[in-house]
């Protein structure tokens, strides 16, 4: 029997879904701790887990909002924008749904040739495609991800199941928002 390939499309949409739904799972995880246990610093990368779940809606948003579409230019004023630096758990979710909203928009607009089109990351060297993209924000979150693990079995908290199988390949535990649909 043959294997089921997916389209360029059609894996870029399941690593935003799968993405999408391990960060929403994390961020109610941590959310539910107090604001002071979700601030303290663990000394890890990006200090708590609160600030660990703000770099990943900042990776997710350069890459596929602002890299993935040619936006380089508009880089600097991004960085300055003080909603990237929410200071509550309001702010938090504001800034969360911006940028799952536009990423869904960047997939829903991309077609399978533009998967091995040239992106440009200021900061990084090499040469790579928008398909690159997608995997290095997979990449990247669950290596914050995993962060954020250790720092919860360091307090006897159990985390969220993050594992791809049980979150997109089982027909038990679906994610929860809509799927993205291709413009047609």
């Amino acid at each position: 029997m043959p294997v089921s390939r997916l389209s360029p499309w059609e894996e870029a949409r399941e690593l935003t879904e799968f993405n999408r739904e391990v960060f929403d799972r994390y961020a109610r995880r941590v959310s539910r701790l107090s604001w002071s246990e979700a601030t303290r610093d663990r000394e890890t990368g990006h200090h708590s887990l609160f600030q660990t779940l703000v770099h990943v809606l900042h990776v997710q948003e350069v890459w596929l909002v602002y890299i993935v579409r040619g936006r380089n230019r508009e880089l600097p004023r991004l960085f300055r924008d003080p909603r990237r630096s929410p200071k509550s758990w309001k702010e938090f979710r504001e800034y969360s749904r911006r940028v799952w909203s536009e990423i869904d928009q960047t997939v829903t607009n991309l077609g399978d040739r533009d998967f091995a089109r040239r992106v440009k990351a200021p900061w990084m060297p090499g040469r790579y495609t928008v398909r690159d993209a997608f995997f290095q924000t997979t990449f990247e979150e669950a290596h914050h991800v995993g962060e954020i693990i250790g720092a919860l079995w360091q307090d006897d908290r159990e985390p969220p199941v993050m594992m791809w199988i049980p979150i997109l390949r089982s027909g038990r535990s679906r994610p929860r928002r809509r799927r993205i649909r291709r413009r047609v």
